[in-house]
């Protein structure tokens, strides 16, 4: 994947970036853009909760405060299916985002998951970019698959999953509904309750996606597909990185900062059968009393060389570390939590490079069976390098650039 500045020159713009940084990837994206387009020669000020920011020393542009909601409270209202922000809530965010917008006066904006930009922005006239994933398009032909909350847990997801396929525009239209609510507060139509449409309205639109992964047809052309983003914590290495030998086969696992440590115990049982050597990142959360003995660990891991260096990688299914895993060509098994996350491996699962399990459903038998078939199946590592060519072909730092000029064209 291309990760320097497009060799054509650019005009350099004042870029407020916004991440509402209620997970590490909603930090991620926007501290690894702000770095491309610096370094491109723009003048770029991230604004973030700086709940993230010891992850990124490296980080070279201003920087400013901003209220964003608790990851633990994100969390919560995934886990209960309840609609993330309150009206109220998103009416404080546009009022924050107006100040700041007026302070800094910004050419462009840039959010990631930052709703109320699509209405600050245009109050103050700002062309504004939304970075997203491509499973939350209108355009992504997609099934959706039933969210792993409280009735799912209880009569399965078989089941469930017809119920959901009925009522999946109400639940949807009332997880919309503080959007609207914002929305109409300052004088701005109506999406019609569609939730893909309330988290991608934006003048531009960025999908940090491996090309091809979801299925697009018929994107408008404002709608860009900008890529992966690759992304690795700095920091000293554990000790025995250095050590590791060939002998056995190398499994990274790290459930992130959003999957759920309680699926750990039976998916180390599990790969403690195994005559595998597995690399444990437990980012910061704590582990097991007793690890099996083919068990290395440290809080954190650089993803990309641990991903290389493995065989087979074992996530939340999140996009941060299954793009770390495919653009190194290794298989993925995402244990999932979430509705993003089943999104995510949905496409990977259906091109052919990895397995998806709900953390819920994550039996050690069942985690097993999945461990089995990824460590031998020839195919899913197949599909994997496949996923590697297509991000070695991408142009992040380009299509940022050209969404930016066509941002500012159509104001």
């Amino acid at each position: 994947m291309t990760t320097t500045p497009p060799p054509h020159t650019v005009t350099p713009r004042r870029i407020l970036i916004v991440a509402e940084a209620v997970t590490l990837a909603h930090a991620v994206r926007p501290a690894v853009m702000a770095g491309l387009l610096g370094r491109a020669g723009h003048q770029v000020t991230l604004a973030w909760a700086p709940r993230y920011a010891s992850l990124f020393p490296e980080l070279d542009c201003p920087t400013e405060t901003i209220d964003s909601l608790a990851p633990a409270d994100f969390a919560a209202a995934l886990a209960a299916g309840r609609p993330i922000y309150s009206a109220a809530r998103l009416l404080d965010y546009v009022a924050a985002d107006e100040a700041l917008l007026e302070r800094l006066r910004p050419d462009v904006v840039m959010g990631d998951f930052r709703l109320s930009l699509q209405v600050s922005a245009r109050r103050a006239r700002v062309p504004y970019l939304g970075i997203t994933n491509a499973y939350w398009s209108p355009w992504a032909r997609q099934a959706v698959p039933v969210p792993d909350i409280l009735p799912t847990r209880l009569l399965g997801a078989r089941l469930m999953q017809p119920i959901f396929d009925r009522v999946r525009p109400l639940a949807f239209a009332q997880h919309a509904r503080p959007i609207e609510a914002m929305r109409r507060r300052h004088g701005l139509p109506a999406l019609g309750g569609d939730l893909f449409a309330a988290y991608t309205e934006a003048d531009q639109v960025l999908y940090a996606d491996i090309p091809g992964l979801v299925d697009l047809s018929g994107l408008p052309a404002n709608h860009h597909v900008a890529g992966p983003v690759l992304w690795s914590p700095s920091g000293s290495l554990p000790q025995w990185w250095d050590g590791l030998s060939d002998d056995q086969p190398l499994v990274y696992v790290t459930l992130g900062s959003s999957g759920d440590p309680r699926t750990l115990p039976a998916l180390l049982a599990a790969l403690g059968r195994l005559r595998v050597r597995v690399l444990l990142a437990s980012a910061g959360k704590a582990l097991p009393d007793r690890l099996p003995a083919n068990v290395l660990t440290a809080d954190y891991l650089p993803g990309l060389a641990a991903s290389a260096r493995a065989c087979l990688v074992v996530c939340n299914g999140g996009a941060p570390t299954t793009q770390q895993a495919l653009a190194a060509g290794r298989p993925v098994l995402g244990i999932c939590t979430n509705l993003d996350q089943q999104l995510n491996m949905q496409g990977i699962v259906r091109a052919g490079a990895g397995l998806s399990l709900r953390a819920s459903e994550a039996s050690g038998a069942r985690l097993s069976r999945a461990l089995d078939h990824l460590l031998a199946d020839g195919p899913h590592h197949a599909a994997a390098w496949q996923l590697a060519a297509r991000c070695a072909e991408a142009d992040l730092a380009g299509t940022l650039q050209a969404a930016i000029e066509d941002a500012l064209a159509a104001h």
